[in-house]
């Protein structure tokens, strides 16, 4: 009960400052860190260029082929959404940043397009 308390007050935070992104979207990138985070041989800073790819992966591992529509139903479709979402994390004091982290650091890691169909080994079915 109290975990949904404090999802509820940080939720009411974000929704104060205008968020832009879908609720889902800042829970998401919540479990997208920790996603990178386990696997990494321990827990460190991360960049803006790893969190991008580990959002794409995990993204990729929780709806497969529909994860750039669920990612786009949810205001994001470009890599610096993820840092947009990182930053007000942090204003709402669930994530902390290190001296030089900035949004820029998320801008232009990859195209959503490119980057979500490329991930997939499409395989021929064996006829006969």
């Amino acid at each position: 009960m109290i975990g949904l308390q404090l999802a509820d007050d940080i939720l009411t935070q974000i929704r104060a400052r205008g968020g832009r992104f879908h609720e889902q979207a800042y829970l998401f990138m919540l479990e997208a860190i920790e996603y990178l985070q386990h696997q990494l041989p321990a827990r460190r800073h991360v960049s803006g260029t790893e969190l991008s790819w580990a959002c794409r992966d995990y993204a990729l591992g929780q709806f497969g082929l529909l994860a750039p529509h669920v990612l786009e139903y949810w205001g994001v479709d470009k890599t610096v959404d993820f840092g947009e979402i990182v930053f007000t994390l942090v204003e709402v004091g669930l994530l902390v940043t290190q001296p030089g982290d900035q949004i820029d650091d998320f801008t232009d890691v990859y195209q959503f397009g490119e980057a979500f169909r490329s991930a997939h080994v499409w395989q021929q079915v064996p006829r006969g």
